[in-house]
């Protein structure tokens, strides 16, 4: 009370300033409260934001990551062959008489524990094929990432750019219709002072209809290259997210031959499939271990008695713990033909990855050749669209002014109207599709590009 009252009994006033500050802090959290999550704060992403964020978040590339890591694993138990192994044994046996065949005594229960170490010293080859085997499908899983990261990067930038043509043509569709609408009320105007004919005016109604349905198409496209983006890097597929960029044309200055060969050096998977290549070389250098022998060294020490200790008996007349060294060999000399056939069957699967191989190849030439030429023809193709839009806006101004001077007629308006939007639409169109062929090309070409820059 004596904190919060005055002297007579009643709660200080605030000061105005004091005041005015808390009612303006109170008001600004309850609109904060009351506003939805996507409204109070809205995300913007460029092209190489969006690029990056998808691929720290894409769950193909943590799975490829997992696959890689597993392999190092297969790496190193494959590697572990080469040392020794050290093992124990234990065994209990009991015998049914206490007498041997001879008339000895020996004892009923016998115990016995031993220690050994094996060292593989000759396999035939087999145990350095399984390593070099998995050395290169670490390698392999290693290459299978980059492809991935290269596949994510081009889908991302593709749609990317599809939503930026989808933004140019809905500010498209809006200019078209909003010169509709402009035609529409003159057409309307000069029918109504009788200079007109009333079919002016009804198609001008049509063609604004007609304007009013591309773009709620426009609108609508953005809306699902917007979710599609927001689902490659893991957002609320309805996230309030800004995608920023522009459409612009910026050369391309390499040649095929410098893409072809750092294509040739550089794609994961014409280095997966080298890989799968040497595996398979691999393969056959272990069927062929069957035509050599195992040779093998072993060393180790045991003990035996009749009591779980194994710490000797009455009845044993020799010490009851001995070591022993031995090495041995083995060599199966005739199994049907079953090494003959495993070497030719893993010769033929080597030819097959070898072809394969030699086709992905092929593509790939054909692939980047082909990548170029269509950026080749998308750039010629934004020359001419751009001219056509300086064309046709002159056009349309030109036959906007007839037909206000009673010179020239709606069709001609209209006609002008179409070409121009046309004209527009195709100027996105071609600016994208280069941006697109250039994504696909530097995919083709195994070189990441997040942001599409130093081109």
């Amino acid at each position: 009370k004596s904190l919060y009252l005055s002297d007579t009994g009643t709660p200080p006033a605030l000061s105005p300033p004091i005041h005015l500050f808390s009612v303006a802090a109170l008001a600004v959290c309850l609109i904060l409260l009351l506003l939805p999550a996507a409204a109070r704060a809205k995300e913007s992403y460029t092209l190489q934001q969006a690029v990056e964020t998808a691929l720290e978040r894409n769950f193909t590339i943590k799975a490829a990551e997992a696959g890689h890591k597993s392999a190092q694993e297969g790496t190193r138990a494959a590697r572990s062959a080469f040392g020794p192994v050290l093992g124990t044994g234990y065994d209990y046996n009991r015998r049914q008489h206490g007498i041997s065949p001879s008339g000895s005594l020996q004892d009923k229960e016998l115990f016995a524990w031993r220690a050994y170490l094996t060292q593989n010293v000759f396999a035939g080859f087999a145990t350095l094929a399984d390593y070099q085997k998995a050395a290169l499908q670490e390698e392999s899983s290693r290459a299978g990432i980059d492809q991935a990261r290269l596949e994510l990067i081009r889908t991302v930038q593709e749609h990317f750019f599809t939503y930026l043509k989808a933004q140019r043509n809905v500010i498209s569709a809006k200019d078209s219709l909003e010169r509709l609408r402009s035609q529409q009320s003159s057409s309307q105007a000069f029918y109504d002072v009788g200079v007109s004919p009333r079919i002016d005016v009804l198609q001008a109604d049509v063609d604004v209809s007609t304007a009013e349905s591309a773009l709620l198409v426009a609108e609508n496209t953005v809306a699902t290259e917007r979710a599609r983006l927001n689902t490659l890097l893991l957002l609320p597929i309805d996230a309030n997210v800004e995608y920023k960029g522009k459409l612009e044309y910026m050369p391309f200055l390499r040649t095929l031959d410098s893409c072809l060969q750092q294509a040739y050096r550089r794609r994961p998977d014409l280095i997966m499939a080298e890989k799968s290549v040497q595996m398979a070389e691999k393969d056959i250098m272990k069927a062929q271990s069957g035509f050599y022998p195992t040779i093998s060294a072993e060393g180790g020490w045991g003990t035996l008695g009749n009591n779980a200790l194994a710490s000797g008996s009455p009845n044993a007349h020799t010490r009851f713990s001995e070591w022993t060294v031995g090495v041995y060999a083995e060599w199966p000399v005739f199994e049907w033909g079953k090494t003959y056939f495993q070497t030719r069957q893993a010769t033929s699967a080597r030819s097959k990855v070898r072809a394969e191989a030699d086709n992905l190849r092929q593509e790939v030439g054909f692939m980047v050749k082909e990548r170029l030429l269509a950026m080749s023809e998308a750039a010629k193709r934004i020359k001419v669209a751009q001219k056509a839009v300086e064309q046709a806006t002159e056009a349309y101004r030109m036959a906007s002014a007839r037909y206000r001077q009673q010179v020239g007629t709606m069709t001609d308006v209209l006609d002008a109207q179409a070409k121009l939007s046309m004209a527009e639409a195709s100027l996105a169109g071609a600016l994208a599709d280069y941006n697109i062929a250039m994504s696909s090309l530097y995919a083709a070409i195994g070189e990441e590009n997040p942001g599409l820059t130093g081109r």
